[in-house]
């Protein structure tokens, strides 16, 4: 059974996540527990935060979207296939000059809440894999939108957070909704 996935108002959100230092098979596990409740959630994207455990790793699988996107991996272009699902630790994103676009984003800790988030679409993100090894990634579109939200859950930032006055007054009653449900959650 995947493990849960912690929802909104559960303090772990907030907290900044250790750096991995220590690569092998109790990372390779948490990676796969990861990878299992990313699926078992149809996300395209989870933070080792969304179930419970403040460190500096994700994973992302896009394998399954229709959203057009470029990548480059090490000065490559490896198919998704073989770099999919992607552990990504301690990554160090970096926007490309250009504007932010605009694009309604999702959260597996906010269930059925979305809206639009300001981003760079086109990052280099520095990172290594569940192994330790070392890797360049150049990406731009959902894959670049995909890779930054998760690193701001690395950072204790949500997706909320990058909302403008607008979209939040919107989202407002189901985000106090959702962090009730959360607070009574934690009661029992």
């Amino acid at each position: 059974m995947p493990p849960r996935i912690v929802h909104y108002n559960d303090p772990v959100l907030r907290k900044k996540g250790a750096k991995v230092t220590k690569f092998g098979a109790e990372l390779h596990e948490l990676a796969n527990q990861m990878i299992d409740a990313m699926y078992a959630a149809h996300g395209i994207g989870l933070a080792a935060h969304q179930i419970g455990q403040a460190l500096q790793v994700c994973v992302v699988d896009l394998r399954e979207t229709e959203s057009e996107f470029d990548w480059e991996l090490d000065g490559a272009r490896p198919p998704l296939d073989i770099i999919m699902p992607l552990v990504v630790a301690n990554p160090v994103v970096l926007a490309h000059p250009g504007p932010e676009l605009p694009y309604e984003e999702g959260c597996l800790s906010f269930p059925k809440i979305n809206g639009d988030v300001l981003r760079p679409d086109e990052i280099t993100v520095k990172f290594q894999d569940e192994h330790g090894t070392p890797h360049v990634m150049r990406c731009n579109g959902l894959l670049s939108r995909c890779i930054q939200h998760e690193a701001d859950h690395l950072n204790g930032v949500l997706f909320i957070d990058r909302m403008d006055a607008a979209t939040l007054k919107r989202l407002d009653p189901d985000i106090k909704a959702l962090k009730k449900r959360t607070r009574e959650a934690a009661k029992r």
